[in-house]
């Protein structure tokens, strides 16, 4: 009996839907910053898959996509310092997986990379490093902490997983830690104040211990040179003379003198002799 029309139709579909089942399952796309990782049956391929499009065993074998991409996680964690102060931290971690440690991550490690390798070891790591300051000192060195915690954490994942930055955003300690530390730098500005108004006032007082003992050598100096030369004052008042003589002269009883030095002339000769 030879089939029907309608059921040559179902035949063919059911035929290009298997096919088109098994295209499917057969191939697989990894996209752009991914890389796949092959399981036949349980067992996981040695090499990752590349990006673009790549062929499989249908129905038995699984791509799974990691992400090798540079990606961002904002984070925040709370240490003891060296004081026993408690410091909350919020930071953001800069990281990628590294396309050759693809394999092995997904082969020991379970869940999201960032949980199960990085967020512990650079919560560890901060930790470790506030634990050897005091509290002011983890706020005042923000990028010594910084650098440490980063390099640390790097050492702890060894090159499994690339850390490209440690952002320290916020460092926070408890409001009784902040007034500490505010009285304390209040108390240095004063300190401080102090101390340059000291130090001032002995300038000034040096400076003005200078300048009497300048003018006390200029007093001397110009006592001894009226002592050795009475001539001196004449030239004096000559220096100083505006070339005019006062309308007034007020004084003593015997009225006010004028001391002028007086050039000594040669006598008129027709004069004498008229």
């Amino acid at each position: 009996m030879s089939p029907t029309r309608d059921q040559k139709l179902v035949l063919a579909a059911v035929a290009l839907f298997v096919i088109a089942l098994l295209g499917a399952q057969s191939t697989f796309i990894v996209p752009p910053g991914h890389r796949g990782v092959m399981v036949t049956l349980g067992k996981v391929a040695e090499d990752f898959r590349p990006e673009g499009l790549g062929f499989k065993v249908p129905f038995i074998t699984t791509v799974h996509l990691i992400n090798v991409r540079q990606q961002t996680v904002y984070k925040d964690t709370t240490c003891i310092s060296k004081d026993l102060q408690q410091i909350s931290i919020k930071f953001a971690v800069l990281y990628r997986i590294p396309e050759e440690s693809v394999v092995q991550i997904f082969q020991s490690y379970k869940g999201d990379p960032f949980d199960t390798l990085v967020m512990p070891r650079v919560d560890e790591a901060l930790k470790e490093v506030t634990k050897e300051r005091r509290a002011q000192n983890t706020v005042q060195e923000r990028n010594l902490v910084k650098a440490a915690a980063e390099e640390i954490a790097q050492t702890k994942m060894d090159s499994l997983i690339i850390i490209a930055d440690l952002i320290l955003e916020n460092i926070f300690l408890s409001p009784q830690m902040e007034d500490a530390i505010e009285e304390k730098m209040v108390q240095e500005q004063r300190a401080n104040k102090a101390l340059f108004e000291q130090a001032k006032a002995e300038i000034d007082a040096q400076t003005a211990i200078i300048q009497a003992r300048g003018e006390a050598e200029a007093i001397r100096i110009r006592g001894q040179a009226l002592a050795t030369n009475p001539d001196f004052i004449d030239l004096k008042v000559v220096e100083t003379w505006n070339g005019h003589l006062p309308r007034v002269v007020s004084g003593n009883r015997e009225g006010a003198r004028l001391f002028l030095p007086i050039r000594k002339e040669k006598p008129d000769t027709d004069s004498a002799q008229r």
